[in-house]
Order: C-alpha cells, then sequence, then structure tokens
C-alpha cells in the first residue's frame, strides 16, 4: 500500500469507529481510539491513551466545541450538544483530518515529559478486524494552537473530571513505518 493510501485508510477507519461511537454509545471512546504506547522497540508498553483526530483546520471547531462548553453550565446539556455536533457530518469526509493526532495529560504526570524529552514513540490501534502500529513523532502543543483548543474543549465536554492544569501532545504519524493488517472474513 502506498503511503498516502495507509494514511486515507488510516484516517477512514479512525472517522468510521467514531461515527459508531457518537451514534451508538454516547461518545465512549472505543478501543481504536485508545492505542496502546510503546516507549521501546522491546515491547514494553507503557499503557493506554485515548487520542482524538484533528481536522486539519481546527479553527471552526475550536471556537463551536468552546461555545458549546459556555453555552450552559449543565455538564449534561454539553455533553448532549458535543455529541449532537460530533455525530452529524464531522467524521464524514477523512481527507479533512490532520495525520497529527493529540492526547490530553495531567500536567503532573511523567509520561508527556518522557514523551516530549524522547521526541517519538510507537501506537498499537486495533478494532474490529483492524490493526495499525505506527511510529510517531511526538510534540507538546501550545494552548494558541487550534489542535490544542479542539483538544483541550473536546475534553471539557466529555469529561467532567478533567484536571485543571493540562498538557497536550501531537503524535504525528509517521506512514512509512506503519505496519498493518486487517482480518477478512
Amino acid at each position: 500500500m502506498a503511503m498516502n493510501d495507509i494514511q486515507q485508510d488510516f484516517l477512514g477507519w479512525q472517522c468510521r469507529i467514531r461515527q459508531i461511537a457518537m451514534r451508538e454509545t454516547g461518545g465512549k471512546p472505543s478501543s481504536g481510539m485508545q492505542p496502546t504506547l510503546f516507549l521501546d522497540d522491546d515491547g514494553n508498553s507503557t499503557n493506554q491513551i485515548t487520542v482524538l483526530i484533528v481536522r486539519k483546520d481546527a479553527r471552526y471547531d475550536a471556537a463551536q466545541l468552546r461555545h458549546i462548553f459556555f453555552r450552559t453550565q449543565d455538564p449534561s446539556v454539553r455533553y448532549e450538544a458535543a455529541i449532537k455536533f460530533l455525530s452529524a457530518g464531522y467524521y464524514q469526509h477523512p481527507h479533512e483530518f490532520s495525520d497529527e493526532i493529540t492526547a490530553l495529560f495531567q500536567a503532573s504526570m511523567l509520561l508527556p515529559t518522557t514523551l516530549k524529552a524522547r521526541g517519538d514513540c510507537v501506537l498499537d490501534f486495533f478494532q474490529f478486524s483492524a490493526f495499525y502500529r505506527c511510529r510517531c513523532s511526538v510534540r507538546e502543543l501550545h494552548a494558541h494552537e487550534p489542535a490544542y483548543q479542539v483538544t483541550y474543549w473536546h475534553n471539557s465536554l466529555f469529561n467532567r473530571r478533567m484536571p485543571s492544569d493540562v498538557r497536550i501532545l501531537g503524535f504525528r504519524l509517521d506512514w512509512e513505518s506503519c505496519e498493518i493488517r486487517h482480518r477478512h472474513k
């Protein structure tokens, strides 16, 4: 599979599993949204992290999610509005999404510091019959970046116990390193 084909296959799969989660399980993260993170090639996994896919031009999404958050103080109303926004057409066009996925961490955790210092990791994604293992470069996002804002406000809407001090990392997938397996029936 060519690099661009791998990227589109992965992003299409991510959009499909996220549509299912929004429409059928109330946005609860599925296994394909929670890859296993490996810091080394020895197969020692750190843990699973929950990741978001973010559109290449995320400014509108950041503003919309922020608006949903501030429109009401009722967490259940916020949650329902977020589900409605993300269930509609949000995941309809995989080509609109960036190849840098994001994750939010509590600032006091050692993992984001380790990841930022290393600058890379391996993520294993698995759900249904699909498996993707990709090496990723890692960077810390800054508050002014739209991808940071989308990640922050998305997590604020879905996590009532979100820590007040957070760090958001970007994981840019190296498509040439990706290992893909699909089981066919």
